[in-house]
């Protein structure tokens, strides 16, 4: 068997490369692709919340499954040095697939 080098990668953020802080990620999801949109969610009055997307982010099955298994990977990381994540019911059933 001959073995493969893995390719030298080097990120170079573009012109319009930005970082901004994400509460909330909406899912969709279809045969194609999954979509990730980020946002910040402000709550306005104890029953209604307002969602402001800023970026929309389209990914293959492939990435997608990539991404979750890198997220996997550093959760478990954090979780061993910092402690469980816990999570409040409420919010996970409002962050669900859509």
């Amino acid at each position: 068997m001959t073995e493969q080098k893995q390719a030298n990668v080097r990120i170079v953020e573009q012109e319009n490369y930005r970082e901004e802080y994400a509460n909330s990620v909406q899912v969709r999801v279809n045969l194609w692709d999954f979509f990730l949109q980020f946002g910040r969610l402000n709550q306005k009055s104890p029953t209604e919340m307002e969602i402001g997307a800023f970026q929309g982010i389209y990914l293959s099955p492939q990435q997608a499954k990539a991404l979750h298994t890198v997220l996997a990977q550093n959760l478990a990381q954090y979780e061993s040095t910092f402690g469980e994540i816990k999570l409040d019911p409420s919010a996970v059933q409002s962050s669900a697939v859509q």
